[in-house]
């Protein structure tokens, strides 16, 4: 069991060679070179495009998967759970990838200094995998002499450098740009589906009420309608029951139960598991 790895404020581990460039204290692009297979799981803090150069690899995000091949990107919404297998080239036998964190403060500076007006969101634009041009490959490429001394790159540079990528995306992928408009007014969607696909994720009551499209009073309010009960409490209760049946149909250990269901701390889930149940997970 892979342990959720949080994107981007810690490298993706494994068998991955990482670079990270850095703006204002955080790891905006990270550059990830692989020579063999490798699986993973992440949880986006900030939204990602995952840019593909070399190989290709596997993304699963809740009932969705997509195959991200050379030359090829996607983007994902922040406060996600995402699971990888890359497979390396068949001449090289290498994967390469760029990833892309595309905080909210940049989002907002490109489509300022773009002017543009975005429109009041009526359906849901769903990540998908979509084809780069030649020159957003030529971009990427760029920006290998970057990682070689990551400390030397001058902030403002980077920051040119960041809405370079935007401009790109913005000409080369419609539909990656009408996501990227969502990504500032998110479309309201099914609050069932919303906790369904993502209470096993080290996810805040904050992230999810984004993910929903509203508030998180409103999400709050209709939860309870829906439910019957606190959000907080039921995703709890959830987790626990869940983590009962793992510990009795599996060999898996109390630390990969906790982690695979959203525990950041096998000790507290430990505590809060013998208050529920009346005895350790590890009597199970």
């Amino acid at each position: 069991m892979t342990k959720i790895t949080k994107f981007p404020s810690a490298l993706i581990s494994g068998d991955c060679t990482t670079s990270s460039l850095t703006l204002d204290g955080g790891s905006i692009i990270d550059q990830c070179i692989v020579t063999a297979g490798e699986r993973g799981t992440f949880f986006l803090e900030q939204h990602l495009l995952y840019v593909v150069l070399g190989g290709s690899v596997r993304l699963t995000c809740g009932r969705q998967s997509w195959t991200v091949g050379k030359n090829q990107m996607i983007l994902l919404r922040r406060a996600q759970s995402v699971s990888y297998e890359k497979q390396g080239s068949e001449e090289t036998g290498i994967f390469e990838s760029q990833l892309f964190a595309i905080n909210d403060e940049l989002l907002k500076d490109f489509l300022t200094s773009q002017q543009v007006v975005i429109p009041a969101m009526t359906e849901e634009y769903g990540a998908q995998v979509s084809p780069m041009s030649e020159r957003l490959v030529a971009y990427c490429w760029s920006l290998s002499p970057y990682f070689n001394d990551p400390s030397q790159v001058n902030p403002g540079l980077l920051r040119l450098k960041v809405m370079e990528l935007l401009y790109n995306v913005m000409d080369c992928s419609k539909n990656i740009f009408r996501q990227m408009l969502q990504l500032r007014q998110p479309v309201k969607t099914d609050i069932h589906r919303v906790v369904e696909e993502n209470y096993t994720s080290p996810i805040s009551l904050d992230e999810l009420a984004y993910l929903s499209g509203r508030s998180l009073s409103s999400f709050k309010r209709e939860f309870q309608d829906i439910y019957g009960e606190p959000p907080a409490r039921w995703i709890r209760e959830k987790r626990l029951s869940k983590a009962q049946q793992m510990l009795r149909s599996s060999s898996l250990s109390v630390a990969d139960v906790a982690y695979s269901l959203g525990f950041e701390n096998p000790t507290h889930f430990s505590r809060i598991f013998k208050q529920q149940y009346g005895y350790a997970p590890s009597q199970s």
